[in-house]
């Protein structure tokens, strides 16, 4: 039982002898925590006369918040779109690794797949076993078991044949029947779902978007051949996002943009901002190119992994979906092609390349890969910040922003040994 004389039962917890990152600065500050979120000190002091049960000596570290990954197909030999006799294991044995890079929140990432995996298709004669991933997997948070789940990123079916990169062909889907009913067909059901990402200038895509939108759903562009036009219609109607800016989209071209254009478009509403996944790994994106990007348009810039079942696995041949993948040194690639599918980058090594690269401040760094992706999915009054009353998932690093301990809800998950 606490000895202070809080109003709370909850012990408190003050980390001291550290720099938080809070009001897109770093500043020399306690921070304090009970019942799993952010304590405000003076409300402590002069309401409750309370003080501290317990203090962390963070030993000069930053603290900034958990951060979110919503684009990771797996990793550590797992693949989310593989489905296996046990799926929730498979998740769960990744979410507990990537404590260790920081990430407190991600979206396990579908590629296009067969529709078995998403949801039961009607029973054959014979008796077999169902290989579902989608409806096996709840959004649940975070603890010492791992990161938690924030709903599903289903990239595919319904994306551009030309743009399709590793996705199999031959699963590849339209809005034939007009709109959401080829959705609801596809995927079976949209619970547990965070964020589709389609393409925009598929036929009924708008009716899409904005149903998608209306219920509460992230709408993403990607693996498409949009031109601009098409892509501001879809902003207007609710998307909010791009998938991975540059890859699997038409090169910019000063007539017609295309989706990049979106980065610097007078044609998004006021008030929304456009979002966009960078894969900051040094191969996916030239570093030019990067920094053109986060020069147009800072505050919509989020950090993915996008990283695939080799994530943490020596170079050789692994699966991504329907696909095999081969690693060669830090690439990989469709077996036999040189086309790119995903990476092998934790989201730390993404946020230290990012910061090398773009010449950005650490402050910036840290909120692209914690704050934004979760103004993006809407979830910024509980994560991605350390503002009173916001979710206590943190991580420690020092000041090469290599990660030494992470937090969920004021507990500790992860240290790295001495």
């Amino acid at each position: 039982m606490p000895s202070n004389k809080s109003v709370s039962d909850a012990p408190i917890t003050q980390f001291i002898n550290c720099r938080i990152l809070r009001d897109h600065q770093l500043q020399r500050e306690d921070l304090w925590v009970r019942d799993g979120r952010i304590l405000d000190p003076e409300k402590l002091f002069f309401d409750e006369q309370g003080y501290a049960d317990k203090r962390v000596d963070c030993e000069g570290s930053i603290i900034a918040p958990g951060f979110i990954d919503v684009q990771i197909n797996g990793g550590y030999g797992i693949d989310f779109s593989q489905a296996s006799e046990d799926v929730v294991a498979g998740i769960s044995f990744v979410a507990k690794k990537i404590l260790e890079h920081g990430v407190t929140s991600f979206c396990p990432t579908l590629v296009t797949s067969p529709p078995a995996v998403y949801h039961k298709v009607p029973p054959t004669l014979e008796p077999r076993w169902e290989p579902l991933v989608l409806p096996q997997v709840k959004v649940h948070n975070g603890g010492a078991h791992g990161a938690g789940v924030l709903g599903f990123h289903l990239e595919g079916p319904f994306i551009s044949l030309e743009k399709k990169g590793a996705h199999p062909e031959q699963f590849l889907r339209t809005f034939r029947s007009g709109g959401i009913e080829d959705v609801m067909e596809a995927y079976g059901s949209l619970d547990n779902v965070a964020m589709v990402t389609l393409a925009p200038e598929l036929a009924s895509s708008q009716s899409v978007v904005r149903e998608l939108s209306k219920r509460g759903i992230t709408v993403s562009l990607g693996h498409s051949v949009a031109n601009l036009a098409q892509a501001e219609e879809a902003v207007k109607h609710g998307a909010s996002f791009i998938t991975h800016l540059f890859n699997a989209m038409l090169p910019f071209h000063h007539r017609d943009p295309g989706i990049v254009g979106l980065l610097t478009s007078d044609q998004v509403p006021a008030g929304r901002t456009v979002y966009y996944g960078m894969i900051a790994d040094g191969i996916h994106t030239n570093p030019a190119a990067l920094r053109i990007a986060h020069r147009a348009h800072p505050s919509g810039l989020v950090l993915v992994t996008d990283a695939i079942t080799a994530m943490g696995l020596p170079p050789g041949r692994h699966t991504l979906g329907q696909q095999v993948i081969e690693i060669q040194g830090l690439n990989a690639y469709v077996a036999g092609t040189t086309t790119l599918c995903g990476s092998i980058a934790t989201l730390d090594m993404c946020i230290r390349h990012f910061k090398q690269a773009s010449g950005c401040s650490v402050e910036e760094a840290l909120e692209a890969a914690s704050l934004h992706p979760a103004q993006l999915l809407g979830i910024s009054h509980k994560k991605g910040n350390l503002d009173y009353g916001s979710d206590a998932d943190l991580v420690l690093l020092d000041d090469g922003l290599n990660v030494s301990a992470t937090y969920i809800s004021g507990d500790e998950v992860w240290r790295r040994g001495p």
